[in-house]
């Protein structure tokens, strides 16, 4: 069963003016199978993974290209980056548009050899794992604010109760367990952690700990949602805070985790700096932590940094997905103000809480007046919860189920 992907027309629609496209994104997500699925002409295909012909790419890179039938789809090219030249070569002789789809994951060195070679001739993306909307069929959603407009378009929308959520929360959205419907939750993740460790950590990023590293990936885990503190998890491991640093550098860039920024306009220099930290599959995160069970999930004590992960997540899939780069933040200052998430768009500033209670009144909702002190609009906002229906709780604010990101 193929699941449609958001990406998909916005690829169709850069394949028209660019002769390449790359497509990166984690393990597992389903790079390979969208692409594949997206061929309207027959498409050579070839991976990288492969050793022997990941050999002939690195050792004749010019002679390897020549020898293949265009147009072509390349997996994994992370593994042969010196392609990258020969191809610029052949898109500006043959100066047409689609002839080389590439896939790979998001890791500097790898980007910064795109940049270099192909700027102008390259289009590029992103995918992450499944997002509800397109795990719902509902794929050509568009991405998620809390204005009355995007909210109503979302209405139409069956509620889902806080077990459904936490049950794709436990599950995770990598297409794999999706499509399983969980069945093969402690096999996929059990193979899917030694494979990273083992191909991209220990491999092609040259990390010599492996034990070190696994446990760095369970405590990172412990403790997404929350502010990070390189030091904190240097003295729990015994690992110096620049190996810490690292490691979490290798994280964001094969797009396991994401980091949150604070909102901080130059002049307000009351704002905390420290960026939080957010796993992109819960499934991983709860894997790695040890919830065995969607139930034991909802009624332990990682229930709402995991909640707040889950949507922190979704919300950055619903751009991510639509071929854009959201401008979110999170705020918190001195007074000890907060506000989970703050979405800019078209100069305004929308503020985002997540709760987990299924009850937000007027009387326990604090507002965010103190947003005001930014010195930007402030546009419609909303508190994310388990409520069935959409209600107004202040001004400007809409209580909203967390069903409908």
């Amino acid at each position: 069963m193929y699941i449609h992907r958001t990406l998909s027309a916005h690829i169709l629609e850069a394949n028209a003016y660019f002769q390449v496209l790359f497509l990166t994104g984690p393990r597992q997500v389903g790079k390979t199978t969208l692409l594949q699925n997206l061929q309207q002409d027959k498409r050579t295909y070839i991976s990288l993974d492969d050793l022997a012909t990941r050999m002939a790419a690195i050792e004749d890179p010019a002679g390897f290209l020549d020898r293949l039938q265009l147009p072509v789809l390349i997996d994994e090219v992370q593994y042969a980056p010196n392609l990258f030249p020969y191809i610029k070569m052949i898109v500006d002789r043959e100066k047409k548009p689609g002839l080389f789809w590439l896939t790979g994951s998001q890791q500097f060195s790898l980007m910064k050899n795109v940049s270099e070679s192909l700027a102008g001739r390259v289009a590029i993306f992103d995918l992450k794992g499944l997002s509800l909307s397109e795990e719902l069929g509902l794929y050509e959603t568009k991405p998620f604010l809390p204005t009355p407009a995007v909210i109503k378009e979302r209405q139409q929308r069956t509620p889902l109760s806080a077990q459904d959520v936490f049950f794709r929360m436990w599950r995770g959205s990598f297409p794999s367990v999706v499509l399983s419907e969980g069945k093969t939750w402690q096999r996929f993740y059990e193979s899917y952690v030694t494979t990273y460790i083992e191909r991209d950590i220990r491999d092609y990023l040259n990390v010599g700990n492996i034990l070190a590293f696994r446990k760095f990936m369970q405590v990172a885990a412990a403790r997404t949602g929350q502010m990070l503190n390189y030091r904190e998890i240097s003295k729990e491991m015994g690992v110096s805070e620049p190996t810490i640093k690292s490691w979490f550098g290798l994280l964001e860039l094969t797009g396991l985790v994401f980091l949150l920024q604070p909102y901080f306009p130059n002049l307000n220099k009351r704002l905390i700096k420290t960026p939080k930290f957010y796993f992109m599959d819960t499934g991983l995160c709860c894997f790695l932590t040890k919830w065995l069970n969607p139930d034991v999930l909802e009624n332990g004590g990682m229930a709402g940094p995991m909640l707040e992960t889950y949507v922190v997540s979704e919300i950055l899939k619903s751009y991510i997905h639509n071929g854009r780069s959201p401008q979110i933040y999170y705020y918190t200052d001195r007074e000890k103000h907060e506000v989970d998430v703050l979405l800019e768009e078209n100069g305004q500033i929308h503020p985002i809480e997540i709760k987990k209670s299924a009850s937000i009144r007027y009387s326990n909702f604090k507002g965010f007046d103190f947003l005001q002190n930014l010195k930007r609009p402030i546009g419609a906002g909303c508190v994310l919860s388990f409520n069935n229906t959409v209600l107004p709780i202040g001004t400007g604010v809409d209580v909203v189920p967390i069903g409908l990101i």
